[in-house]
């Protein structure tokens, strides 16, 4: 008996509705959590353009002068100290430092300048260890044993240098019109000369600028050099 062939068919049935669903579920879970896991790993770098576009832009209301680019320390640059020792300038590195330039006879502007300076670190509180105070002397002066007795009040004397004047105009610049003892100047931990202070400044306004700039560098800065 010949059979009929011709009769046969092939038939491509679908899967049924409930598994077509399921995998719909699957993907869309998957996806789901492929989302999730790049919303994790994108978060630090959502969070560092949110700090910088949004919460930074407040450095605008800053008091002192902003620098920019900040200026560094004079590469090979040697200070003395008092006994007249080299002092390489990189010594200074590691700590946010407020800086006094006056020659050794220390004017009335010195006095005040270096008071703001003792009295603003003191205020600080638990991050004053992350702040230094340094005068450098720009003349051949020999500076008074009273000034020198007050710079060395409080949790920590202030370090006080001799500098060249050309060395000190490579690194720190008075806004125009103004000397360079007119101004306190603001140095971060790698150096680099970042904030000009105005005239006759303001310490209570001057303290806001120096909480700013510790609140922001909390996560790589550290007390201590």
């Amino acid at each position: 008996m010949t059979e009929d062939l011709s009769a046969l068919t092939l038939t491509v049935h679908t899967p049924p509705a409930p598994e077509v669903d399921a995998v719909s579920r699957r993907t869309a879970s998957g996806r789901l959590r492929m989302l999730l896991v790049l919303l994790v790993c994108a978060a630090p770098v959502v969070a560092s353009y949110i700090a910088y576009f949004v919460i930074r832009p407040e450095r605008r209301n800053n008091y002192s002068e902003l620098i920019a680019p900040p200026r560094p320390l004079p590469a090979g640059s040697t200070f003395t100290d008092l006994q007249g020792h080299p002092v390489a300038a990189g010594t200074l590195k590691g700590q946010w430092l407020l800086v006094v330039v006056a020659g050794g006879a220390c004017d009335a502007i010195c006095e005040r300048h270096l008071w703001i300076q003792r009295q603003l670190r003191e205020s600080l509180g638990r991050d004053s260890d992350r702040v230094d105070k340094v005068w450098l002397i720009d003349d051949a002066a020999a500076p008074r044993r009273e000034t020198l007795d007050a710079v060395r009040e409080g949790s920590a004397p202030a370090t006080v240098l001799r500098a060249p004047p050309a060395t000190i105009a490579r690194w720190l610049e008075p806004a125009p019109g103004a000397r360079i003892e007119d101004h306190i100047y603001i140095v971060d931990p790698r150096g680099e000369w970042m904030m000009r202070v105005p005239r006759d400044p303001d310490p209570a306004r001057l303290k806001r600028d120096i909480e700013k700039l510790l609140r922001a560098s909390t996560g790589w800065d550290r007390p201590g050099r």
